[in-house]
């Protein structure tokens, strides 16, 4: 009996790995790469006529306009609802005094657990902007380390809506994302805008945000796109480029070298969680609640302070039912 389990056993094995002279005979043989060095160029060659794909070209067009509409309607936002970012670290906050939590780490986090300084915010400081290389299409070449300034920058949302067939004009695609010196007084208007106006424009807002995180989150379902594991930088393409511009010091001894992992939507249209005010909280949110209260997108609460309806998948994170912080 034993002996037919055996015998079995070697059959088996045969037919699925093959027999020992067939795999001595396959590892021992050579791939003649000068004959399939051609064949795979012309197979990369007419990948390219696959892309892009017409049916997400209208996807991505719409992901430009709601990219516009969201730039214009915060800017005109801020104009009218005040909004403080910290001095030493990228905390912001809305409203007219910020925060007193001691959240605040400082330029390199070489501090903790201290108050934040609070000056004017601008719009960078809410919609976080992130630039990645520009390439006519996404098959081309690695870019070098001394190519590097060889390619714009431009805004990765559009670098990706490029890639998928939108037809961007020129002053969008490399328009600057910094906004006048004069902007950061957001407190004063200069022509007062009526509240039926305003919560259209933030209701509009929050449309286009929500739009456009949609439209990204479908692209990245089709177009790849690579982030750093270590940094924010972003790459649109196939693979990440080779330009040695990583930034995190302890890892030095890579000479720089990105670790490109796949991107998410997070990573392409930054939300900049900001600590959300409830109507049963204090005026001024203190360090003793931090416990119970919520937090929301920046975007999401700025349209919402001038009475835009927030969706409800962001109630749980707002924690709109929460309990208030203890009365000491």
């Amino acid at each position: 009996m034993a002996t037919l389990w055996r015998r079995a056993g070697s059959y088996i094995c045969s037919e699925l790995c093959g027999t020992t002279l067939n795999q001595r005979r396959y590892s021992t043989s050579r791939v003649d790469w000068k004959q399939l060095r051609p064949m795979i160029l012309k197979r990369i060659k007419n990948r390219t006529k696959e892309y892009p794909i017409k049916r997400m070209i209208p996807v991505a067009e719409e992901v430009v306009r709601a990219r516009e509409v969201v730039y214009e309607g915060v800017s005109r936002l801020l104009k009218v609802v005040p909004v403080q970012s910290c001095k030493f670290c990228p905390e912001v906050h809305i409203g007219a005094t910020g925060h007193q939590m001691k959240t605040c780490y400082g330029f390199k986090r070489m501090i903790k657990d201290r108050p934040h300084e609070w000056d004017p915010s601008n719009l960078n400081d809410i919609l976080v902007p992130v630039q990645a290389f520009h390439q006519k299409n996404m098959f081309e070449t690695e870019i070098k380390h001394n190519q590097r300034f060889d390619f714009t920058r431009v805004p990765a949302v559009l670098e990706l809506c490029h890639h998928a067939g939108a037809n961007i004009p020129d002053e969008i695609l490399y328009k600057s994302e910094q906004i006048p010196t004069t902007l950061k007084t957001n407190n004063q208007q200069s022509s007062p805008i009526l509240p039926d106006e305003l919560r259209y424009i933030g209701q509009r807002t929050l449309d286009a945000w929500e739009s456009l995180r949609l439209g990204v989150t479908k692209l990245l379902l089709v177009y790849p796109s690579k982030v750093c594991k270590h940094c924010s930088e972003v790459h649109i393409g196939q693979s990440g480029h080779k330009a040695r511009m990583c930034g995190v010091f302890k890892f030095e001894g890579w000479k720089g070298m990105h670790r490109w992992d796949k991107a998410g939507v997070d990573d392409l249209v930054h939300q900049k969680i900001v600590w959300h005010r409830r109507p049963h909280d204090p005026p001024v949110l203190v360090d003793g609640g931090r416990d119970y209260y919520g937090h929301a997108p920046a975007v999401i609460e700025l349209c919402m302070q001038v009475g835009a309806i927030v969706p409800p998948k962001y109630h749980c994170m707002m924690k709109t039912h929460g309990l208030a912080p203890p009365v000491r």
